[in-house]
């Protein structure tokens, strides 16, 4: 069988959250939680690599288990939905971070679709409070006919789409 031993494979049960690293945490909290609704469940940090013991081979704790060397991170977990959790993270260290968002083309790209009841409604309000929004995708054909979309960009530059 392609893919290694059925008896092998991990059960995936559910998806815990979703994580973003955004340039301020605490910008980034009041629209996910003012304008959005989200539930603040927890925060930690700031961890600092620095404060953290390194591993047998001598990489900090950062490194071992994130990727990231030399790290600095505080983060902030959301309940955005019933079935969605949204952490966010923002990095202070290491100082060569990159700060341009993937295009939807582009390897990496993502968006975060959230049904809404109105999208147009969802649209307007999201353009309020500093969001960026596209043009309403109407479907008239196909197994989405009747449906609308709309693609709008957070205050942070990431991407929603609004579904109904």
């Amino acid at each position: 069988m392609a893919g290694g031993d059925i008896e092998a494979r991990p059960r995936i049960v559910a998806v815990d959250h979703v994580s973003w690293t955004v340039p301020d945490l605490e910008e980034a909290l009041s629209f996910y939680r003012d304008v959005l609704g989200g539930e603040e469940l927890f925060r930690m940090g700031p961890l600092d690599a620095a404060d953290l013991p390194s591993d047998a081979s001598g990489r900090d704790w950062m490194e071992t288990h994130v990727g990231v060397a030399g790290a600095r991170l505080s983060l902030v977990m959301l309940k955005l939905a019933d079935n969605l959790n949204l952490q966010l993270v923002q990095y202070d260290k290491p100082g060569n971070r990159r700060q341009d968002l993937p295009r939807n083309c582009d390897r990496g790209g993502h968006h975060l679709a959230l049904k809404v009841d109105d999208v147009e409604k969802a649209g307007a309000w999201l353009a309020q409070h500093g969001c960026k929004t596209l043009e309403v995708i109407a479907i008239e054909e196909g197994p989405l006919a009747g449906k609308k979309n709309l693609y709008v960009l957070d205050p942070f530059g990431h991407q929603l789409e609004l579904v109904d």
